[in-house]
């Protein structure tokens, strides 16, 4: 669990210096320079260290000053805020992909209800792109407090509840697989 926070730190680091300097500030030049330099800093940082930066690494530094660039020169945070969407969006397209999901279920899962895994990876690159284009849509309000309680709350609640209920959903379907398979076979044994 703690590796999951480090690498949500890590990921949102540039995002979160931003938040925090823009509300104890209120000035939007002031906490993108201080967001760009930490988002470079932290690139610096990894490469010096060694440690193996993927393509994704690369984009979010690209995206962080293009995007601080454009907030910069119109003066308008928006520019960053919707710096989040760009990843749920990418993510959601590459979910689109058949079977995406199947890897990352047990083997149980996978070959009982492969089909409900089939479905459910559609569904989760649709609320990826859905949560993506929400992200746009708050930070399109200009209201940098209802953009953090989108990106801090509601988004990850949207996707705490849709693993709940994918887990519900997969385990009954599977119990009532292993029903159907037990009672077929009684029947066939009759």
């Amino acid at each position: 669990m703690k590796a999951v926070f480090s690498k949500l730190g890590n990921d949102f680091f540039s995002t979160i210096i931003f938040v925090v300097l823009y509300f104890s500030t209120g000035n939007v030049a002031l906490a993108t320079v201080v967001a760009v330099i930490g988002a470079v800093g932290q690139f610096a940082y990894a490469r010096i260290k060694g440690f193996r930066l993927d393509v994704m690494a690369y984009a979010s530094l690209a995206m962080v000053i293009v995007l601080g660039g454009a907030t910069l020169l119109t003066n308008d945070p928006r520019f960053v805020l919707i710096k989040p969407s760009i990843g749920h969006i990418a993510v959601g397209a590459i979910m689109l992909r058949r079977d995406w999901m199947l890897r990352y279920v047990p083997p149980v899962v996978a070959t009982t209800i492969p089909d409900y895994v089939r479905v459910s990876g559609y569904f989760w690159a649709i609320l990826m792109i859905a949560l993506g284009a929400g992200v746009i849509a708050a930070a399109m309000t200009g209201d940098i407090k209802t953009w953090t309680f989108y990106v801090m709350v509601i988004a990850p609640a949207v996707k705490v509840a849709a693993v709940a209920t994918q887990y519900l959903v997969f385990r009954l379907a599977i119990r009532s697989r292993r029903r159907g398979e037990a009672a077929a076979a009684v029947s066939m044994a009759e």
